[in-house]
């Protein structure tokens, strides 16, 4: 009897979690452990699909359909990350003050026979904030594991002038493009449900 592939996303982050379950998904968890520093003179592009793709890569998982994804900042010709403590979380806030920037998202979902990379991105327009509101904002620790350090759907909503692209791309998930590129497989087919995640430690 054949088995049908499962659905992995290879990801700790509860956002895309929570997307994955929006767009009616079941699936596994299983949180990959890679360096995700980008090399010197790496273009965002290639660095968040790079990324992506050694995400999916790590994973053991025979048959199963593998879904990863790694979200950067950019501004300007700089990569943002997670920052490292609040005064780095301050300094990436001021420097989107008022500016335009772009999130990308790099994307890998690696099929039992092939494995397709791609990345999205978006533009984000911040109005200009008041140091107050940094420091605040900063207080209360949502930015600390965000890229850039802001969480679009959380206490940095109002301060997003402006988006010109994938709204869910800026969560962490460009979801209507995910959805798409899985549209078919049997890992998606199958397990649309209502069922609970299963986490994998």
């Amino acid at each position: 009897m054949s088995t049908t592939p499962k659905l992995i996303l290879a990801s700790g982050s509860p956002r895309r979690s929570d997307l994955l379950r929006q767009a009616g998904l079941d699936f596994e968890i299983i949180v990959p452990q890679i360096d995700e520093c980008p090399l010197p003179g790496e273009a965002p592009g290639d660095f968040v699909c790079r990324t992506a793709r050694e995400k999916a890569e790590s994973i053991s998982a025979d048959q199963a359909v593998i879904l990863a994804a790694d979200t950067a900042v950019v501004d300007g010709d700089r990569i943002l990350g997670k920052p490292i403590d609040s005064d780095d979380a301050i300094k990436m806030l001021r420097s989107l003050s008022g500016r335009t920037h772009e999130v990308m998202t790099g994307v890998c979902i690696r099929f039992p026979d092939r494995t397709h990379c791609f990345h999205i991105e978006t533009r984000v327009t911040f109005r200009t904030l008041s140091e107050q509101e940094i420091v605040d904002y900063v207080a209360t620790e949502e930015p600390m594991d965000k890229a850039g350090a802001y969480a679009i759907q959380g206490g940095a909503a109002k301060m997003v002038r402006q988006i010109e692209g994938s709204y869910s791309n800026v969560v962490g998930l460009p979801l209507c493009e995910v959805i798409e590129k899985l549209s078919g497989s049997a890992a998606v087919e199958s397990q649309m449900s209502e069922s609970p995640t299963s986490e994998i430690s």
